[in-house]
Formats: C-alpha cells, sequence, structure tokens
C-alpha cells in the first residue's frame, strides 16, 4: 500500500487546488506538488484526469496520429525464468528443481522459441517480447552448465544469437527485456533489436537496501544501477521502455521522484519510448502475497500525473490485464497505449491475467473515442529518425512491417524471415572524399551538423550537469612544497602536491616546467623525436553523438566521405613513397561497416605496403568492431593482429571520469571500457599511445586522476609507447557553440598539463609528445621546454583538428620538426612508431621528397 505520511495526514484542500490549478494551467509541477496530485481522488481526480487527457491529447495531434490509441501483437517469449535476483512480489522468476520437475530446461531451446515465433507470425503478430531473469548463471551454476553446453559465454550471447534466428526465420522484431545490461552489453545487442525495455520500478533506495523491502538480496533493483541502465540506453540511442511499479511500499514523494527521473533520463537522451505505469498485484507463494493491492484510483492518479510531468510527447502505457476492465478510466487518465497483447501467449509474468481480445480492446477503446491502431515494438517516432536509433541490420526487417509515412505497423503486413546481414557495398567511395585537402583550402561547407539540436541529447539537461564540474576547487597546498618534492622526487608527488602544481601560474609555473624539463633530460636526453607518417581518415560518417567533435558527419551532410579500401591503400603506398614509416588510421563509427572492415582495412594496406606500420583503430573502433562481429574485444584484436594490426592509438579517452565523458559525449565508450580495450591489447601484445583531451568541461583536479589512472594501467601492463597531449579545439566544437565548453585550454593550461604529465607518469612513460597542429610550432616548442620530447609526426593529411577549427595546416615537413625543435635549443631525430631507429632507407627516401610531396589523393570521379 502507498502511503506519504500516517492515515489521515493526506494534503490539505489548499494545497490539492494549487496543485490542480498549476496542472489545469500547463504549469511545470514540481516534486511536492506532484506528490500531492497523486493523492487525488474523487472530483479532484476527475479534474486531474480531464487536464492530463487534454496534454495527451496535444501531444497526439502534434504527433501526427490525434485519436489514435496503440498497442503491440506480440508473442510473449520467457527465454528463462531463472534469476540472480530474489524480488518478494515476482511469480516468473523459479529455480531449477522445479524446471527439471516440470520437464523444462534452463533457457528455452532455440526450436521452442521459434515453434512459437512462428505461430504468431502466422497470426500477425511481429513482436517478440523476450523476457528473462537477470544474469542467472552468476547464481546458478545449471544455468552456467546449460550455456556451456551450448557454446556461449553468458546469457546476453544467447539473447543475441536467438534474436538474429527469429529475424531471419520468422519476420519478428525482437524486444529484449534482459534486466541489467552495460554500455557494452548494449552495443552487442543493438544489432540484433530494435528496441529493448527495463522497469525502473522505483527510485526509493530503501525498499532495496532495508530488510525486509520488495527489492531486498536482488543486486539489480538498486535505483542507481537502474537508472545508470536507462542512461547507457540513451547514450547508445536504444529505442528503450521503462516505468514505474506502484503500491510496492513507496512513498507519494518517492513515487514522484521516480516519475522525475525518469523524466530527467528522457529529456538528457530523447530516447525513452514509452512509459508503462504498472499496478502491483499480490501474488500467492510469495512474501508479499498479504499485501494489499494497488487500488484503481493510484493507478489512474499515477497515470494522470505521470502524464503531466511527462508532457504531451510521452508515450504511456498501462498493462490493460490488470486493470479488471476498467479501460475508459485509464484512456481518460492520459495513456496512449495498452502495450504488447498476445492472441498467442499467456502473460508469463501476471499469468492469472489473461490479455483481453484485441476486438473487445478496439470496441472499448472505440467508445471512449479513440481509433486502436497496432504499433511495432519501436515506436513510430523511432521508425521515423532512422539512424542512429535503428541499426542498418534491422532497417529492412523494421521497414517491411511499418508504414514508412506513419511509423506505424502495416495491418496487412505478415512477417517473413529476412537475412540478418552488413549492408551491401561497405566500402564504396563517396561524398567529399579530397575533405583532406580542401578542409586547408575551402574550409568546412557548414559549421555544424543539420541534426545539430537532437542528435546530441538536449543541451539544456548538458549545462546543468555540466555546471558542477566545471566549478574551480579552493588550493590550500604550499606550492613551494610541492615543487621541491617534484624536484626531488616526482613519484613522491601527493594528490594535494599534484593539484597544486597543476594550478600554478607566473614564477611557480615557470619553476614548474624548469622542474618538468630537468625531469625529461635525465629521462629520454635531449633530442625531440618525431616520425614520418600519414593519417588516413577512412570516413567521417559516424552518429556516436560526440558533444566535442567536429569531424563527424551524417551520410547525407556536404562534408561527409567514405574511402574505398584501394583510396586507403594508395593513400599507404604515396605514404611509403615519400618515406613515412607509419599510417595511423582512424574513422568514425559508419552504421554500414561491418565489425571486419576494420581487418579489410589493415589488411589493404599490408598487401600494398608491407613494410607499413599500421597504428590504427581506436578503443571505441575495437569495441565497435567486437560487437558487431560478436566476437569478444580479445578475439577481435587477435583477428586485427592477424590481419595486419601493429598497434593502436591510445584516442577516445578525452578524460578517463565519468562524470565528464557524458557531458563530452553521448555514446562513447565508458572509462572503464577503455581500459580493458588497451589493457587486453597490451596483453596481446598490441601496444598503444595514451592520449587526453582536456580544456572544455574539465578541471584539473580531472586532469590528475586521467593521469593517475594512466600511471596505473602503465605499472601493469607496460604497454604505452606515449602520452599525448590533445588541447581541446573549441571553434566548431558542438559542445562549445551551444555555449556549455570553455574555448580551449589557456596556455597555463597547457605548459601546466604538459610539465604534470611528465612529473606524473614518470618513470613509468618516458615519452610526452606535444601537439604542434593544434598549438602551432611556437606553443610546441613552449611544451618542448615544458617537459615533452616528442613532436608527433609530419600527419600529410589531417582532418579531425582542421575540421574543429585548428588554423596550423595538416603537415609539417621534417624541415619544419626540427626548426620546431631548434626553437627550443635542442637536436631533432626521426624514430618509429614504437620509438625504435629509423632504417636509413626511410630517412633517405623522406628526405628526398621532404616539403615537396605529391598529390597525395586519388579523388572521386
Amino acid at each position: 500500500m502507498t502511503t506519504s505520511a500516517a492515515p489521515g495526514t493526506g494534503p490539505t484542500d489548499n494545497s490539492l487546488r494549487r496543485a490542480l490549478k498549476r496542472a489545469r494551467d500547463g504549469v511545470a509541477l514540481d516534486i511536492a506538488e506532484a506528490a500531492v496530485l497523486l493523492q487525488a481522488r474523487g472530483e479532484a481526480l476527475d479534474d486531474l484526469t480531464a487536464s492530463a487527457a487534454r496534454v495527451r491529447d496535444a501531444g497526439l495531434e502534434a504527433a501526427g496520429r490525434p485519436g489514435v490509441i496503440t498497442y503491440s501483437k506480440s508473442v510473449f517469449l520467457p527465454l528463462t525464468r531463472l534469476c540472480r535476483d530474489k524480488c518478494h512480489y515476482c511469480t516468473f522468476v523459479t529455480v531449477p528443481g522445479k524446471l527439471r520437475r516440470a520437464g523444462h530446461g534452463m533457457f528455452m531451446s532455440p526450436d521452442e522459441v521459434l515453434d512459437i515465433a512462428r505461430k504468431g507470425a502466422a497470426l500477425g503478430c511481429k513482436e517478440a517480447l523476450i523476457t528473462l531473469g537477470d544474469k542467472p548463471e552468476d547464481r546458478w551454476p545449471e544455468a552456467r552448465e546449460w550455456l556451456d553446453a551450448h557454446g556461449y559465454d553468458d546469457t546476453l550471447a544467447y539473447v543475441r544469437a536467438v534474436s538474429v534466428r527469429i529475424l531471419e526465420e520468422t519476420g519478428l522484431l525482437p524486444h529484449l527485456n534482459p534486466g541489467v545490461m552495460s554500455w557494452t552489453d548494449f552495443q552487442r545487442l543493438k544489432p540484433v533489436a530494435p528496441s529493448m525495455g527495463m522497469m525502473l520500478e522505483t527510485t526509493a533506495t530503501r525498499l532495496w537496501s532495508e530488510p525486509g523491502g520488495p527489492h531486498f538480496g536482488s543486486p539489480d533493483k538498486e535505483p542507481a544501477v537502474r537508472l545508470r541502465v536507462l542512461e547507457d540506453a540513451g547514450r547508445s540511442s536504444v529505442p528503450f521502455t521503462s516505468g514505474l511499479l506502484i503500491g510496492i511500499g513507496e512513498t507519494y514523494e518517492e513515487r514522484a521522484e521516480s516519475l522525475f527521473a525518469l523524466r530527467r533520463v528522457a529529456r538528457a537522451y530523447h530516447g525513452i519510448q514509452e512509459l508503462i505505469i504498472q499496478n502491483f498485484r499480490a501474488k500467492p507463494d510469495t512474501a508479499m502475497r498479504g499485501m494489499p493491492d494497488a487500488e484503481l484510483d493510484e493507478l489512474v492518479a499515477t497515470v494522470a500525473v505521470a502524464r503531466h510531468i511527462m508532457g504531451p510527447g510521452a508515450c504511456l502505457q498501462a498493462p490493460p490485464n490488470l486493470v479488471e476492465g476498467e479501460y475508459e478510466r485509464l484512456i481518460g487518465a492520459g495513456i496512449d497505449d495498452w502495450g504488447g497483447v498476445s492472441p498467442l501467449t499467456i502473460d508469463h509474468v501476471n499469468p492469472e491475467r489473461p490479455w483481453p481480445q484485441i476486438e473487445e480492446l478496439a470496441a472499448r477503446s472505440a467508445a471512449a473515442g479513440f481509433t486502436l491502431r497496432e504499433r511495432l515494438c519501436v515506436y513510430p517516432e523511432f521508425v521515423r529518425r532512422g539512424e542512429p536509433w535503428l541499426d542498418p541490420r534491422l532497417r529492412p526487417h523494421v521497414a517491411a512491417l511499418a508504414d514508412p509515412e506513419t511509423g506505424l505497423a502495416r495491418e496487412d503486413a505478415r512477417p517473413r524471415g529476412l537475412p540478418w546481414q552488413e549492408p551491401d557495398e561497405a566500402f564504396t567511395a563517396s561524398g567529399r572524399t579530397d575533405l583532406h585537402a580542401t578542409i586547408d583550402t575551402e574550409g568546412r561547407t557548414t559549421d555544424r551538423r543539420d541534426d545539430f539540436d537532437e542528435v546530441y541529447g538536449d543541451w539544456t539537461a548538458l549545462r546543468e550537469a555540466a555546471a558542477p564540474g566545471m566549478v574551480p576547487e579552493r588550493i590550500d597546498t604550499d606550492v613551494r612544497q610541492a615543487l621541491r618534492t617534484a624536484a626531488d622526487d616526482p613519484a613522491r608527488l601527493t594528490d594535494a602536491e599534484a593539484l597544486a602544481l597543476l594550478h600554478a601560474d607566473g614564477p611557480a609555473l615557470d619553476a614548474l616546467c624548469k622542474v618538468a624539463d630537468d625531469v625529461r633530460k635525465s629521462a629520454v636526453g635531449d633530442d625531440v623525436t618525431y616520425i614520418v607518417t600519414r593519417n588516413i581518415n577512412f570516413t567521417n560518417v559516424c552518429y556516436t553523438g560526440c558533444r566535442f567533435c567536429a569531424f563527424a558527419q551524417r551520410r547525407t551532410d556536404a562534408d561527409a566521405y567514405t574511402l574505398s579500401l584501394d583510396q586507403v591503400a594508395d593513400r599507404a603506398q604515396q605514404a611509403w613513397d615519400v618515406g613515412a614509416v607509419e599510417v595511423c588510421m582512424q574513422g568514425g563509427i559508419h552504421p554500414d561497416l561491418p565489425g571486419t572492415a576494420y581487418f579489410d582495412i589493415a589488411r589493404a594496406v599490408k598487401e600494398r605496403v608491407p613494410g607499413m606500420h599500421v597504428h590504427a583503430f581506436s578503443p571505441m573502433e575495437v569495441v565497435n568492431g567486437a560487437t558487431r562481429t560478436g566476437l569478444s574485444i580479445r578475439e577481435w584484436l587477435t583477428a586485427a593482429k592477424e590481419a595486419g594490426l601493429d598497434s593502436i592509438p591510445g584516442t577516445a579517452a578525452e578524460i578517463l571520469d565519468d562524470e565528464v565523458r557524458w557531458i563530452l559525449t553521448k555514446g562513447k565508450l565508458p572509462a572503464a571500457t577503455w581500459i580493458e580495450v588497451v589493457e587486453t591489447a597490451h596483453d596481446l601484445g598490441v601496444r598503444s599511445s595514451s592520449t587526453m583531451m582536456y580544456g572544455h568541461v574539465d578541471q584539473p583536479r580531472h586532469w590528475l586522476g586521467h593521469l593517475r589512472t594512466l600511471a596505473r594501467i602503465q605499472q601493469r601492463t607496460g604497454g604505452f609507447t606515449e602520452f599525448v597531449t590533445l588541447p581541446f579545439i573549441h571553434t566548431n566544437a558542438p559542445v562549445y557553440l551551444a555555449g556549455i565548453a570553455r574555448p580551449g585550454p589557456t596556455v597555463r593550461d597547457n605548459r601546466a598539463v604538459t610539465a604534470m604529465a611528465r612529473l606524473l607518469l614518470h618513470p613509468h612513460i618516458p615519452n610526452i609528445q606535444t601537439s604542434w597542429v593544434k598549438l602551432g610550432a611556437e606553443g610546441a616548442a613552449e611544451m618542448l621546454r615544458s617537459g615533452a620530447n616528442d613532436l608527433g609526426g609530419t600527419l600529410m593529411e589531417e582532418t579531425i583538428s582542421r575540421m574543429a577549427g585548428s588554423s596550423y595546416g595538416s603537415y609539417k615537413s621534417v624541415r619544419d620538426l626540427t626548426a620546431i625543435a631548434a626553437a627550443a635549443g635542442r637536436p631533432a631525430k626521426p624514430r618509429t612508431t614504437l620509438y625504435g631507429e629509423v632504417p636509413e632507407e626511410r630517412q633517405r627516401a623522406a628526405a628526398r621528397s621532404d616539403g615537396h610531396l605529391p598529390e597525395l589523393l586519388p579523388v572521386l570521379d
């Protein structure tokens, strides 16, 4: 039973009248007002639902489907009823012994799944609702044994495999409810399911943490964990269903807080496709069997308040089989969807509650003035949005069932199996393939993408999230003592001392840079190293939504391009001819490129130029390749190494602090996954650089944490070749154009970061690289006097920083790099990727072509 206080202490008449008036007037509610309205009954409830219905109707009108209420014709597939959680109200979950006695396996077999899916397809169903317990193999050895016996690493691997078979053999669209998932799990499953879901249920932590609570003993029901899942779904551009389970012991205030938490996620990522408001119904043989059911008025009030909080654009659902036929009251409260209804399977979560007949649902909806229309598991808005919300491998399956005008289901469509495969002609050259050259002469077509207002999430929410992290801290530590520690032994610097030095300015900053330069000289000598290399950015088509990136384009944007494999190989050959020892290859996360495309790129270079070092594919690209192929990160890197990959760039790190990362990027990999990729690469003998992009929404405390993290990784693996400072280029960066980020780091910041990188990474990472393409010749020379010893590469072409607004060009000759070193009073020396000696033949080839490179790009006809 839901209560906000002791009986008889509900809202006052005045507070209820005020809240009802604000709802009628369309004024934004706060949590306290929402909690008051959740207790509306009688005439007050009628007033509340009437205003909620008007909000719903305005949303349907704006969406182009006035007077339409939707449902999904589905089959319910309980893939496994084993679970590691112990929710006190659940009858869906069982134990291995009961399954055996009933003659069932630990999981439904593929044949069992496909038999139901085929029967559903024959009846016109279009959704395969796959529901299962959370990570059963973590609790039940029998689940682990079943997965091992059938060749699956974990439950989600089986979910992925069975989803592919459903798509290929029946044409039904999988909607996945596998419980708590990580960001990486979403990348694994997104290619096989147009939508997914997980109920938030409640944000009341006490119901999870306190003994006797409905979620006590259930690790996956911690509210913070479940909110993180919703956020990761949004970051991954997965259309996601969530909602509340009301009446499980939460107070009205806690219920209101839960609705506001859902609104926050929905606004931040635009990925919540529907909210389910479900009423608790007590079940026999559960710990909560004596708890009273949530009353119908509770449900109606919650639906109405949810409508007011979520707004006209939200889709709200209430399960029709849990309301004893009171359909009209739910429609009157503001729902616009009935959820999944099956003509074939039972509701396995509420098996005692049969689905209504679709004909009855249509008639009862019509009696309330609404037309019942079928939708797909993925809501119409996301069908029409397309990329990045629908994976290219799913587009044919969705298109076969969707009305292209409305995004709803074509009711005359009958599902049929279609191949689940990568798009054809992934490496057809297209678009502005001369961008690497014309970016310096003609520039960008526009300063931002056409979908600037949508692709990056909600800018207002981001401003609110960024503000606390950008507040500088007061530093009281003695800088002079910190300088003495640094000069004596940098490894002894405490965090407080390091933070004080990162804030140093004036004479203290000069002294810091002198200490760092002395450490540099003792560690690596006076040589300023550089590499003759060529950047090859093979595509800039990307839908990840990094808010700092001005390089990424939609496939239809004027500046978008993709190179063919021949063009990639041609550029590598031309680089070799002019003395290069390395190609550095990175690209956007193009939705049409298969996970094996990276192998093809590495192989194309090695076949054309066997001696070229292939330094390629950021950790984000590694994860993309692994998830698209269904391989583990280790398996994918092993295959890439066999294809010709020699080392990886340690880009995509930005700041290894998720507080900052989730402001900088919508969909890029979390810090923990970045670390997993580089440590796995190092373990396989694939070395990497390390990087830090700074000067945006970060502060020195974030720089300190990042550098400490890199030092710990290097102590474990020894796999980093260098550390590269990457000052944020703000000019065309979306997060700057939206008024959130600073305009890049100051000269003080650059000197402090370079010097402290030298000190905090000593002696683990001996090479500190500065970026001439971001700082220019004078700026790079200054960094060489502040602890850096490496100038990076000649590049030959550079598109990423130039698209962002860097004004320092795309190429530096060996003479140019030597001159920068000389300006710092030091000699220059060529190196290989791994900081080895460059063969004489390569040095002679570089000298012959230095400063007068040939036309390097075969452009598209």
